[in-house]
């Protein structure tokens, strides 16, 4: 049976939205991350990290600071 080790990586970004730099532990393969590292698409190199996941990798914004953003008017 083959399987794949898992590596988690503490990521560091700077929102654009707001200038806070923080930090997240994000877990993937290490083929994945390996795929990430040699430029592929995130969304085909991370496909296990959900959407908010993959953003914060990107750009370093948090699902609540997108939320705050782009809400809609009520």
């Amino acid at each position: 049976m083959a399987y794949e080790v898992l590596e988690y990586r503490w990521i560091t970004r700077t929102s654009p939205l707001s200038g806070k730099t923080r930090k997240a532990m994000i877990g993937a393969r290490v083929t994945e991350w390996l795929a990430f590292d040699r430029g592929e698409l995130v969304q085909k190199a991370l496909p296990g990290l959900s959407p908010q996941e993959r953003e914060f990798v990107l750009t370093g914004i948090t699902a609540q600071e997108w939320d705050e953003a782009f809400k809609e008017d009520e």
